[in-house]
């Protein structure tokens, strides 16, 4: 079994909201299978949870509401909270191992370059610190969290350094645009929102283009992330 779980914006359905989901979707599955059944396909499942990202560049950096009560360390010291109740949550309804992806570069996102970066010629260095600093954080909270629950099993998917290095050095690895995304301007779209069959289109050579749009990844750079984060995954699946 596979679940894909996510934090981010507000209006999404938040970590404590996707318990009580999966919390359903267990009751559901033991009528269905049983529940001897059922407890094995909880526990021998693979869990992956993105959080972070919108958090940070679509919540945090730009809302005054956030940013000028908290600083970073301090947002991110109450999302590693959120993250810490909801493993634990995870782990009482029979959750066994889960992988975690880490912030990406966010400085080098094409979306943080052009709200933030009119000081900057490359990557908005402070949101790169900022993200290396929680991801600190949450490898701590991994830690802790796998000595105090017995049989958990927590993979850390490190994207910062491959994406980084993408970004950096796009030619190495066959790419020719870092700076911004294939789909319309490539510089504030969001697949959701601005990017779309309404939009004023994509670029003829996606494979070229590090990200999609302006916070996404393009499907040829994920690839090379998911060759850079393989061995890992095959450490969660043993």
């Amino acid at each position: 079994g596979f679940s894909f779980l996510c934090g981010g914006l507000q209006h999404a359905i938040t970590l404590s909201q996707q318990l009580e989901l999966f919390k359903e979707y267990k009751g559901k599955l033991a009528k269905v299978a049983g529940a001897n059944k059922s407890a094995t396909i909880i526990k021998d499942s693979l869990y992956v949870l993105s959080a972070g990202s919108s958090d940070f560049l679509q919540n945090y950096y730009v809302n005054p509401l956030l940013n000028k009560v908290y600083t970073a360390d301090q947002y991110g010291s109450y999302l590693v909270s959120s993250f810490n109740t909801f493993v634990k949550g995870l782990y009482g309804l029979g959750g066994r191992r889960l992988g975690l992806t880490s912030l990406p570069p966010l400085g080098c996102l094409p979306a943080a370059r052009t709200i933030f970066g009119y000081h900057e010629s490359g990557c908005v260095s402070q949101f790169n610190t900022e993200a290396q600093q929680f991801n600190k954080k949450i490898g701590s909270a991994v830690a802790n969290l796998q000595k105090q629950l017995p049989g958990m099993k927590i993979v850390v998917f490190d994207i910062f350094k491959p994406l980084y290095d993408l970004v950096k050095k796009p030619s190495d690895f066959g790419f020719t645009e870092a700076r911004r995304g294939c789909c319309g301007t490539g510089t504030i779209e969001t697949t959701v929102l601005l990017c779309n069959p309404k939009s004023v289109g994509t670029c003829p050579n996606a494979t070229q283009y590090v990200f999609w749009d302006s916070v996404h990844p393009s499907q040829a750079a994920n690839q090379v992330l998911a060759d850079a984060l393989i061995v890992d995954g095959i450490s969660l699946l043993g």
